[in-house]
Parts: C-alpha cells; structure tokens; sequence
C-alpha cells in the first residue's frame, strides 16, 4: 500500500509540473506585449509614441538649412520639416549631418527622415522610399566671372568641378566629363572656385541665387541652365508606408492651406512647388 501511495503522489506532482513548464514555453515564443503596444514595427507609431521626429539636415545649406547670426538652425526645408512634424502631432528634433554622411545617417537609424534637397532618383528609389516632390528647381553651370571657356555643359568635359560626392549635382558633371573635386557642401565649392582651384560648380539654381543676393560682389556667374528640373522629396527607410502616408497628407495639407506658400514666399518670393 505504501508503495502504491508514493506513485500516486508521484503522478501527481508530474501532472501540475508538465502543464507549467508548457504554459512558460508558450509564453517564451510570444513577442513581449511592450513591442506590441509601441508599434516597434511602424516606424509612425514610433515617432509617435516618442513625441518627436528625428530630421537629417546639413544646416550648411542656405537658403535651405542654415544657421543665421544668432545660430538658430533656420531656412527653408527647417520649416518645411517643423511645420510637418507639427501635423504629426510631435517635436522635429534635427541631427545636423554633412551631405556625404546623410545617407549613411538614415541607414544606422540616427535619424528617421531627411529633408535636405535630396532629389528623387530611380537609384535611389531602388533602396529608399520618398514623398511626393515638394520642390522644384533647375540645376546651373556656375563658373568664374573671368571664364570664358566654358559657356555651357558640354563644355565641363576635362574641366574641374566641384561637388558633395553623393550628390545629383556631381552626377550631372560626370556624365559631362568632368573631373570631380569633393567638397563638404555648396559655400565649401564656391570657395574652390573663387580661389581658382575648381572650374565649374553645378548646383542648385536658387541656392545660387539665395548666394549672390547675400554676396553680389561674388567672382561667379551662371552661364547655363538644364531644361530638365531637379524634383527633391524627403527620404526615409524602405517599408514604411504609414509614415510615408502620413508625411504626404501633411505636405498636400500644407499646399492647400496656404501654408507651404508662406513659407516658399518668405524664401524665395515665388511658389517652388511647380
């Protein structure tokens, strides 16, 4: 009998083990409730479960991301990208990156957007996903006052110019055959021009014009334009269509009520969008 009592107390103290240890295994497969609850999958429910956005910019990059006199980080994709994060609903909190960095920045997760000038291209769309373009401008030939051998693209071929290596820019002069000298951002190419020791900068037509209205005894001129215009986005990570949705709602928002043309009117006197 004494026998018989110890199994059955053995088969039960097996029967409220098993039963455990399966419900902890069960348990263990399931993804904890936090990630559920913090959207660690949308990128959205991220930025706003945060309160904030985190913006990729240059803030080298006048009239479009600079810092005026008292340093106030200012321009034109800076209130673009606050007055978006203000219709999301969080804080814009800007990392300010060089050009040749940014990309680099969005892929390691420093930052969740950048609103920098970066213009939509099939290669990049290859990996990146975009907004709807929300400006347009044309790419100029920039050169020194005193060059008169070089008055249009074509004539780039074998000729220096300056450039951010990552940029639309530089790829326009490769394909004209220019040699390339790396630079920083624009200011840094217009100094290595001016001082003789780069032919030709190919940029942004209001960046220039933003430049000699700052500083109309510069050395350079504009000697040519592309028909074809630069139409740039903001960029984020590939598969987040929630937060791209979302950004584009705002941009189209902006348009309609009038706020993207106070901001493009105070920059540049004009609507940028078209």
């Amino acid at each position: 009998m004494k026998k018989n009592a110890m199994i059955a107390a053995f088969s039960l103290l097996v029967s409220l083990v098993l039963p455990a240890c399966g419900t902890t295994q069960t348990q263990t497969q399931q993804p904890p409730a936090q990630n559920q609850a913090t959207g660690s999958n949308n990128l959205l429910g991220q930025i706003k479960a945060d309160g904030k956005i985190r913006i990729g910019t240059e803030g080298t990059y006048p009239p479009y991301t600079f810092h005026d006199a008292s340093g106030k980080l200012i321009g034109f994709d800076v209130e673009i990208a606050e007055e978006v994060a203000s219709r999301l609903g969080v804080k814009p909190e800007f990392i300010e990156t060089q050009w040749d960095g940014m990309f680099a920045g969005l892929d390691s997760k420093r930052f969740d957007i950048i609103v920098n000038q970066v213009g939509i291209r099939p290669d990049r769309q290859a990996k990146y996903d975009f907004t709807e373009p929300y400006i347009v401008s044309k790419p100029v030939l920039i050169v020194r006052k005193d060059n008169d051998s070089i008055k249009n693209f074509a004539d780039l071929k074998g000729k220096k110019a300056a450039q951010t290596l990552t940029s639309n820019y530089k790829e326009i002069a490769v394909s004209k055959g220019a040699e390339i000298v790396g630079v920083e951002g624009f200011n840094q190419s217009i100094d290595l021009l001016a001082s003789s020791r780069a032919d030709a900068v190919v940029n942004d037509g209001l960046s220039y014009l933003d430049f000699i209205k700052q500083k109309p005894d510069a050395p350079v001129k504009v000697v040519a334009e592309l028909d074809e215009p630069a139409i740039m986005g903001i960029m984020l990570r590939k598969d987040n269509k929630e937060l791209v949705e979302a950004l584009n709602k705002a941009l189209s928002d902006m348009k309609k009520d009038g706020k993207y043309l106070e901001i493009s009117q105070k920059y540049f006197g004009t609507d940028v969008s078209k």
